[in-house]
């Protein structure tokens, strides 16, 4: 081996470099988004839930120190502030109807008499009322977001401790959050799968429509379809009603597959589903073309790729839960269509809403499906000039 050649090639290489600034740049801006984005995504814990709050107890006076005492505002006032964001309301019902809503992810009640239940389990000769309460705190949550709802009960769980040791004694207090309002018994799997499908539809479709067009750019297909009567409107109408059916057989095929090997949950009606997709794979395809417009060959489109994947896998909420990522990101997951998406899917597969719940999302997804098919045929028509 001749080594001179062998440095001859790595000049070679570095040469090409220097005249292609694009992929300089995307070779140190990837790793620097990778890791700040993977930062600050997983830096954060659980943050500004809501909650709603119905307290029913009342004051209770000790016989020992004859003062009153409420159990119930101490683990209130022990609440992490920064976790919860907490509301009070006065009937339980209300709360209910806020976390069905979707106005809050979960209903705490503190049943009537608490303190003084809590006093006669600690105290079995202690002969109060004849109409004492119950010592549990119900959490009635919202499990369609299990990371979410299990932030809400650790927290909940964690006051009650805090609560127990400024007592200095043991206090028989229970916290019961098994009876859900939305995904009762769901698992990590039937949060997960309907994350999974919107990635991967939008992943794979961006990426094919992208590499696809810059592939038809390169051997000079586009060029003769545009030399033809064909106008861009009807090639991106085209490619839209293609990659529609591709994201539906998509969604079909990892639905199997949750089903028969996750047994995932299925609440709402699974047509509404697999159209969100569809607008999804739309919103996708129209974003791979728009992408395409600026790249000249194909491996200038591969350098896209993790500026496509890490925002998308880590800010929309696929896998990690948007109240974890740190506030000032927040709005950058607004800014990602498949927020949208997935928020619509699992409202539909967890909590069995309809499209008068997720309107707002169809309508944002539509906003961007709208804005990225016009900058898409315009792109193809400045490309033709």
């Amino acid at each position: 081996m001749n080594i001179h050649r062998a440095f001859a090639i790595t000049k070679r290489i570095f040469r090409g470099l220097r005249h292609d600034r694009r992929t300089v740049a995307l070779m140190f801006l990837a790793p620097i988004v990778a890791m700040c984005v993977f930062g600050l995504a997983f830096s954060g814990d659980v943050e500004d839930v809501k909650v709603v709050v119905v307290n029913q107890d009342t004051e209770f006076t000790m016989p020992e120190i004859n003062l009153p005492v409420s159990f119930s505002q101490a683990i209130i006032g022990n609440l992490d502030a920064e976790v919860l964001k907490v509301e009070y309301l006065g009937e339980v019902e209300e709360g209910v109807n806020r976390v069905k809503n979707g106005d809050a992810y979960a209903v705490i009640i503190f049943p009537d008499h608490f303190t003084e239940s809590v006093y006669a389990a600690r105290n079995p000769s202690y002969s109060g009322g004849p109409d004492l309460g119950d010592n549990t705190i119900q959490v009635r949550e919202d499990r369609s977001n299990f990371n979410v709802a299990n932030a809400i009960t650790k927290c909940v769980s964690e006051a009650v401790l805090a609560t127990a040791q400024q007592a200095g004694q043991d206090l028989p207090m229970k916290v019961d959050a098994e009876d859900a309002i939305y995904g009762k018994g769901a698992k990590f799997a039937d949060f997960f799968v309907p994350g999974v499908m919107a990635f991967a539809v939008f992943l794979l479709t961006t990426l094919l429509t992208l590499i696809s067009f810059v592939g038809e750019r390169t051997s000079g297909n586009l060029e003769r379809l545009q030399s033809t009567p064909l106008r861009e409107s009807e090639l991106v109408v085209g490619y839209a009603i293609a990659f529609s059916i591709i994201g539906m057989m998509q969604t079909v095929v990892l639905l199997v597959i949750g089903l028969a090997a996750f047994h995932i949950m299925i609440e709402g009606n699974i047509v509404l589903a697999f159209a969100v997709i569809a607008l999804l794979a739309i919103v996708s395809l129209s974003l791979g073309i728009l992408l395409s417009s600026l790249a000249k060959r194909e491996a200038q489109a591969i350098q896209f790729f993790p500026l496509i994947i890490l925002p998308t896998f880590l800010l929309a909420g696929i896998f990690w839960p948007v109240e974890a990522i740190p506030q000032w990101l927040r709005p950058l997951s607004y800014a990602i269509p498949p927020s949208y998406a997935v928020d619509a899917i699992r409202s539909v597969m967890l909590r069995g809403w309809g499209i008068d719940e997720i309107w707002v999302d169809i309508v944002a997804l539509c906003g961007f499906a709208g804005a990225f098919l016009v900058a898409a045929i315009l792109s193809l028509k400045r490309g033709r000039r």
